[in-house]
């Protein structure tokens, strides 16, 4: 089968900026893109197809539920919809000139019960695209019970409670459901997620809008979907070095595993069982799958098909791969 490309959905935030279109030459004359949808299916964003031709011009929606074959899937018939017959992932990219609020997201089961029978949880990742010196995250907290996650946020000790972690490019970071988070001014990251709009929010630096109105927060939610203790995800990875080039296996979940893939020249990559989403996040090159040659620059995002046996990456160009 063929590559299917897409084209981003682009969002401005207040708190977007420029570097989607200087760091990553997006095509956009706006100043504030604070996201990139880059592979989505979520109906706030769904991408369409740029090629190949006999799917140009559909949404990613479309395509997950009429074309199973690409991704290994299963049509039962029913009409009625449920979580497992949406496409389950979302890869967006964050420019984040400010402060994000901070945030935790649910697990599917309470996202399901308290936001609609149909809603996913969130669980997701970063990669860390870029990063001004000394640019953070909020990563986990520090209570050590629920009811002291509940008095902290209501005496606003946030500085006590919140975990920072400065960031560089290259970094990594597991985000599971339960996680307390927010994403640092100065940093650009590769997020991948369940295809989820569920979040709920816990501080936002108690700023207020033009008419002097605090963005809504959900405390009550926060605290009961807390991981507690508070702790972040510890992570190993495995780096396998082959000639000039680098594969980096991050995380395997059940939700989705990513890997990047570091080419220096050219990188045969053996695939397994499943479907491949992948976004170039540095330099450029071609791509080459059952002897056709596409050509793939900076910032492209691309689905391999279920079914595939390998390919082969050619060129000077960093692709993180999330695999299905």
């Amino acid at each position: 089968m063929e590559l299917i490309f897409l084209k981003p959905v682009l969002k401005d935030k207040i708190w977007g900026g420029r570097k989607l279109r200087e760091e990553l030459l997006m095509k956009t004359e706006s100043n504030h893109v604070g996201e990139a949808w880059l592979i989505s299916a979520h109906k706030n964003g769904i991408t369409e197809v740029t090629s190949p031709k006999w799917l140009k011009g559909k949404g990613l929606d479309e395509i997950f539920a009429t074309n199973p074959e690409i991704f290994n899937s299963k049509i039962d018939g029913n009409d009625s919809l449920s979580v497992d017959k949406k496409f389950p992932l979302l890869i967006k990219l964050i420019d984040a000139s400010d402060n994000l609020s901070v945030q935790v997201h649910p697990d599917d089961d309470f996202a399901s019960k308290h936001e609609g029978r149909d809603e996913l949880g969130k669980t997701e990742c970063w990669y860390i695209v870029s990063a001004d010196e000394g640019a953070e995250i909020v990563y986990g907290h520090n209570a050590k019970t629920r009811l002291e996650l509940a008095q902290m946020c209501e005496s606003g000790k946030w500085d006590d409670l919140l975990r920072r972690v400065e960031v560089k490019e290259g970094d990594f970071f597991y985000v599971p459901h339960g996680t307390v988070h927010a994403i640092g001014k100065g940093i650009v990251i590769l997020e991948v997620q369940q295809s989820s709009d569920t979040t709920y929010r816990v501080y936002d630096y108690d700023r207020v809008d033009d008419y002097g109105n605090k963005r809504e927060l959900h405390i009550e939610k926060s605290i009961e979907v807390s991981n507690i203790p508070g702790d972040a995800p510890k992570l190993e990875y495995a780096v396998k070095e082959i000639g000039k080039n680098t594969i980096t296996d991050f995380l395997k979940t059940k939700f989705f595993s990513v890997s990047k893939y570091d080419c220096k020249d050219r990188l045969k990559v053996s695939l397994e069982d499943g479907y491949y989403l992948m976004n170039v996040i540095k330099g450029d090159g071609k791509i080459i799958l059952n002897g056709h040659e596409y050509k793939v620059n900076l910032a492209d995002s691309f689905i391999v098909p279920a079914g595939e046996k390998s390919l082969e990456i050619v060129g000077n160009m960093c692709i993180v791969s999330t695999h299905k």
